[in-house]
């Protein structure tokens, strides 16, 4: 047991040392303000995992947190349901190819939030299993096609436990909480909407 210990032990410490979060610098295009961008259409989510479900936990975190940033909530219903009456095909594997001119055409939008989960998996060790989401957002003008804003972002969130039962217990708790730690330091730098109360 003494063995044990010390491993576990040395997994901490570990941990500790490397840190939770990576960072890529934001971008944001000066002129942002002077374009008056009010309302934003979330495409789909670009989903480069192979869970479904963690797709659809970001979309609607990027939605809550546009919302508390002072821009109006346009639901993601209403988009799809738009979106599928031009595109027959479905959407979701032309998301990345839709121009935001036609989605400001489309749906009367000052701009577009296209979205990419680059990573949301957890991998399981002896008594570790770190917890990994990365996301890219990028906002653009429906009236230019420039990027007015883009961030990247990452976080790991690492479990521990005896069994591996435990670890997927684990795993499965901070799943929602990391990526909705993930969008709202990735929208820092993203400039508050005409509704802020600040």
């Amino acid at each position: 047991m003494g063995r044990f210990s010390r491993l576990f032990q040395f997994v901490i410490v570990l941990s500790i040392i490397i840190g939770c979060a990576s960072k890529i610098p934001d971008m944001v295009n000066s002129d942002q303000g002077k374009k008056s961008t009010r309302l934003i259409a979330i495409l789909p989510v670009n989903n480069m995992t192979a869970n479904a479900k963690a797709g659809q936990v970001l979309r609607e975190a990027v939605l809550n947190e546009l919302y508390f940033k002072g821009y109006p909530k346009i639901p993601l219903s209403v988009i799809d349901e738009k979106l599928s009456k031009v595109f027959k095909e479905d959407v979701d594997s032309r998301r990345v190819n839709i121009p935001p001119k036609a989605i400001g055409e489309l749906l009367g939008v000052d701009a577009v939030m296209y979205t990419t989960l680059d990573e949301c998996s957890t991998s399981y060790n002896f008594v570790y299993a770190p917890t990994r989401v990365s996301v890219v957002l990028e906002l653009r003008s429906a009236k230019t096609g420039e990027t007015l804003w883009n961030s990247k972002y990452g976080t790991v969130k690492r479990n521990y436990g005896i069994s591996r039962e435990q670890l997927e217990m684990a795993s499965c708790q901070v799943f929602e909480p990391a990526i909705q730690e993930v969008v709202e330091k990735a929208m820092k730098t993203l400039p508050d909407g005409p509704d802020s109360a600040t």
